[in-house]
């Protein structure tokens, strides 16, 4: 059966707006280090006002929102479900997505404040998140097109929208249209934090059905209880068809079928790790909706995360689908 997009994702719309700081600045400030912070807009505003440098970088953004445009950048038809305000950010949004070669419901959107994220990038290429979700917190299953669901391989749900109940409204319902119309469901984990505080909404998506799961080996081990990494990543690959774990600079372990896939990262110097994950996931699912192998869409997957790492902000500064067989070259050796 053809389908008209590869991928149809279904997320939070943040701009990100990221900046370079001290790692002593976090803890003057407030912020916890290394993690995604929730945060309401007069918080938000104080923190922009206590820096005193520009933002490096704004794009349009949000953990599936990366996810996309990563798949995109390999030549992928994509698809993104969000909520944007009617405002001059809501604009840039859909603007910086479109140019990114994703499409989107224009309609998607009403009065109030696009969501924003600030991304704090410490020397040792962490990346803290504090996110004001405005009119995203907000998306339901209204923002749901079954049409384009059901024209899509996949169907990519993000963890995040699990801390509402109308974000886990639309993840079941988009999970239901999947299944109806015989669309993959995959799940991202999204951050440890958002394992601990909405474990029965994950284990609800998981239970209910989900062919492909991406997670990092610290996701993994909140979401099984399990410290020993082989362990966790063994019992989260027993509820899943496909298992994806990232290992940071050791690469990715893939499982399907019982069979144990590991894929070697490639050396890069860190210097910021905001979307690594996402791009990962982006360049595995490019790669399964376009006829290549799991290995080898894994091996995308992990160049594309490399990549990322070694510059700031999350997106690749180039498209990658020119280099598709150079980068499957490389792992040969």
């Amino acid at each position: 059966m053809s389908r008209t997009y590869d991928i149809y994702g279904v997320g939070h719309a943040l701009v990100d707006i990221q900046y370079s700081v001290p790692v002593p600045l976090l803890a003057e400030l407030g912020i916890d280090k290394g993690v995604m912070t929730l945060i309401d807009e007069e918080r938000q505003q104080v923190i922009l006002g206590a820096l005193t440098q520009d933002p490096i970088a704004s794009a349009s953004g949000g953990s599936a929102a990366n996810t996309m445009i990563g798949a995109a950048g390999f030549g992928g038809r994509a698809y993104y479900a969000c909520q944007l305000g009617e405002d001059e950010w809501g604009d840039f949004y859909r603007k910086d997505l479109e140019s990114a070669g994703v499409h989107s419901n224009p309609a998607n959107r009403v009065p109030g404040r696009t969501g924003q994220c600030v991304v704090f990038i410490t020397p040792d290429a962490d990346r803290t998140l504090n996110t004001f979700l405005g009119v995203s917190s907000s998306i339901g299953p209204n923002q749901l097109e079954e049409t384009q669901i059901a024209a899509s391989q996949y169907l990519y749900l993000e963890g995040y929208l699990l801390s509402s109940d109308s974000g886990f409204a639309a993840c079941r319902r988009a999970q239901d249209i999947a299944r109806q119309q015989r669309t993959a469901v995959s799940l991202t984990l999204s951050d440890p934090f958002m394992i601990a505080t909405h474990r029965e909404r994950f284990t609800e998506l998981v239970a209910t059905g989900v062919d492909l799961l991406f997670c990092n080996e610290d996701e993994a081990r909140a979401y099984t209880g399990l410290e020993d990494r082989e362990a966790a990543c063994t019992a989260l690959a027993s509820q899943v068809g496909i298992a994806c774990i990232t290992c940071g600079a050791e690469g990715a372990i893939l499982y399907e079928g019982g069979q144990r896939i590991h894929i070697p990262g490639i050396p890069v110097k860190a210097v910021d790790t905001t979307g690594a994950g996402d791009l990962f996931a982006g360049g595995l699912l490019f790669g399964i909706t376009n006829g290549y192998s799991l290995e080898a869409a894994g091996k995308l997957g992990s160049y594309a995360a490399a990549q990322v790492v070694a510059q700031y902000g999350p997106r690749l500064n180039r498209p990658l689908a020119d280099e598709i067989d150079s980068i499957l070259a490389r792992f040969a050796h």
